[in-house]
């Protein structure tokens, strides 16, 4: 968790029981059970998992874009709703409107009801915070992939969500302007430190920008047997991690990797030690980073 991220903030996601089953020719199919998670308002939960696990669904049924099948989902103790406001997403594509300028793509995410003044103040407040003050009147056509991500970005910020969900915002651009995005994550959270759930195929980018690494299974998937989990030494520690616990972000101890008792969704939850931005190559972090990968079956020899 950030240090600015305090009680007060809002945005904390109770998921309980949360199973979704979708119904099929050959009958039903459960993309998702046993989801259980509390996520705590101001932090940054990183989804990884194999291709069909449900990581996407997972952020639908958080955004009210679909409904579980059974369990709940609640935001600071109230349910969610369809299409829930205190909510927005930004997708893997910008999908801005090609015929509006950069600032009236932000615009659109604006409260209905904002008034003009206050919602050009809010755009152009939004825009210096990723940085695209010089292409306010730019059309999407004429920005590179990067801006119009940013973009993106601004625009599901519009209206100041409590819960801001991200799929795969970063995995259709260049590896360059990737890194470069995750710092301007990190910059925008430490501005306005809204509760993130990041749905992605990168583990190195899962490691540095959460505070949580959630790994989803197939449920349709073989079982895979039981691997040793190296030793693993806290970022800025000499600690080390290992199945007993680890020092999490306000340094008490927790277990650094959780297996439910039966075959839920969840394989497993990794806390990432280390105070961000996080030093990519730090024997920790490499060594957490193999973990995971063997977690998603990437076994290194």
């Amino acid at each position: 968790m950030p240090e600015n991220a305090t009680a007060a903030c809002s945005g904390a996601v109770r998921i309980a029981g949360v199973e979704r089953t979708f119904a099929t020719k050959n009958g039903p199919r459960t993309v998702l059970d046993g989801i259980d998670l509390d996520v705590v308002a101001g932090e940054i939960v990183a989804i990884v998992g194999p291709s069909g696990c449900g990581k996407s669904t997972l952020l639908r049924l958080v955004g009210g874009l679909d409904r579980p099948t059974a369990g709940t989902i609640a935001l600071d103790g109230d349910a969610t709703h369809a299409q829930d406001d205190r909510t927005a997403v930004a997708f893997q594509e910008p999908r801005l409107l090609p015929w509006r300028t950069i600032a009236q793509n932000v615009a659109i995410g604006l409260p209905r009801g904002t008034g003009k003044k206050e919602g050009r103040e809010r755009v152009a407040e939004l825009l210096h915070l990723v940085g695209l003050d010089h292409a306010a009147d730019q059309r999407p056509r004429e920005v590179s992939g990067g801006m119009a991500q940013r973009a993106s970005l601004a625009r599901a910020l519009a209206r100041s969500p409590r819960v801001l969900l991200l799929d795969e915002p970063f995995g259709a651009l260049d590896a360059l302007t990737r890194l470069r995005m995750h710092d301007l994550l990190l910059e925008i959270h430490a501005a306005q430190p809204t509760t993130i759930l990041l749905v992605t195929h990168d583990v190195e980018e899962a490691l540095y920008l959460a505070d949580r690494v959630l790994l989803l299974r197939s449920l349709h998937a073989p079982a895979e047997p039981e691997r040793p989990r190296a030793r693993i030494v806290a970022l800025g520690s000499t600690s080390g991690i290992g199945a007993a616990g680890t020092s999490g972000a306000h340094g008490s101890e927790q277990p650094a990797a959780t297996e439910p008792a039966r075959r839920a969704s969840i394989a497993r939850t990794v806390p990432v030690p280390g105070a961000r931005p996080r030093d990519r190559g730090a024997r920790p972090f490499t060594d957490l980073r193999a973990s995971l990968l063997d977690g998603l079956g990437v076994h290194q020899h």
